[in-house]
């Protein structure tokens, strides 16, 4: 489709088959759903969102699946991307892969989240490109959005204010994936598309104490305080912000309604379309969790976004719907984390 390594992108011919498969895009001649045969390349697919993806695809009954992990491929490299594009062929891309992590990570290492999640994405995109990749999901974060956007926030609040401070360099990054998106169907028709979810959990997420983010953390906190014996647990922040919290399960079957039944420039929110407060969260996991001690606040920490609650109305038209309640989810997250952390497989 396009030639990177000659010194620009070189003009679709009329004959070529990508040429061809863009005309049908912008005609509106795409071919919906996926063939289940179809070769999905899940970018991040050993991540939580992007191993969530895989379980459902191959639950949906898509046959050639492929999701190496970064010691195959590191997103990073942008010949090693090309590389691999060039001899696998992927006919539908899943770009899940990103360096994510919780409040204390995103404030102590912007520049790291910025330069790695500007490759990851712009390595994959442009490959994707150049190999003649028709269908493509890129997701983002609900980050993207102004820190004081009203509530709940709609897609097009979009750059339309400052962002959160504590997180603005991830966010930069994830706005930048969607407009190449948006470029990449103005320029060529192709059907690619952007999801933006909430805040994510469930198996396969990362626990470690630092770049973890707040449900999971919570989950260790309250784990290690109740086999300790500890009297009481301290939570960074006030615990007054409202948070939306989504399972990955429910996300990964949104991914795939929204590559079989949604193709528009605009990106589409995930969610659940209610919150509870931090503090609330906290209780919450503290019944699951089993733990009977004090739940304290350090208030000179800080909250980030007061409120983050996503207007999901956009996939819900589609028909969509989340299908697992937040304490059913933290609890089967709970079991999961428990079980990894006695087995030694947790990744944290």
């Amino acid at each position: 489709m396009a030639d990177f390594t000659k010194g620009g992108i070189t003009p679709l011919t009329a004959a070529s088959p990508a040429a061809q498969s863009c005309g049908a895009a912008s005609a509106g001649k795409v071919h919906r759903p996926l063939d289940r045969s179809a070769r999905v390349f899940v970018a991040g697919g050993s991540g939580l969102a992007g191993s969530a993806v895989c379980r459902e695809l191959r639950h949906e009954g898509f046959t050639d699946v492929i999701a190496p992990g970064s010691a195959e491929l590191d997103l990073r490299e942008r010949r090693a991307v090309s590389d691999w594009f060039e001899v696998r062929h992927p006919d539908v891309v899943v770009l899940a892969a990103a360096r994510v992590g919780g409040i204390k990570a995103n404030a102590t290492r912007p520049a790291e989240f910025l330069s790695d999640n500007l490759r990851i994405q712009v390595n994959v995109l442009d490959a994707a490109l150049e190999h003649g990749v028709e269908r493509l999901l890129f997701l983002g974060s609900s980050c993207i959005y102004p820190k004081f956007a009203e509530q709940p926030i709609r897609e097009e609040a979009l750059l339309t204010g400052p962002l959160e401070p504590t997180n603005d360099a991830y966010a930069i990054a994830k706005i930048a994936g969607i407009l190449h998106v948006q470029a990449v169907r103005r320029q060529y028709g192709l059907p690619w598309i952007s999801a933006m979810p909430t805040n994510l959990y469930g198996p396969g997420d990362n626990f470690h104490p630092e770049r973890s983010h707040v449900l999971p953390s919570l989950i260790r906190r309250f784990h290690e305080a109740k086999t300790s014996g500890a009297r009481r647990v301290v939570n960074w922040g006030s615990g007054t912000p409202r948070r939306e919290f989504l399972h990955v399960d429910d996300l990964a079957r949104a991914c795939l309604h929204l590559i079989d039944h949604y193709d528009a420039d605009g990106p589409v929110n995930v969610g659940t379309g209610t919150d509870l407060t931090v503090r609330e969260l906290a209780e919450l996991v503290a019944d699951v969790a089993g733990y009977r001690g004090s739940v304290e606040w350090d208030t000179k920490q800080p909250d980030g976004t007061p409120r983050k609650l996503l207007d999901v109305s956009r996939l819900t038209s589609l028909g969509w719907a989340p299908r697992i309640g937040l304490r059913e989810g933290i609890a089967r997250t709970y079991a999961w984390y428990v079980e990894n952390l006695e087995s030694g497989t947790l990744r944290r």
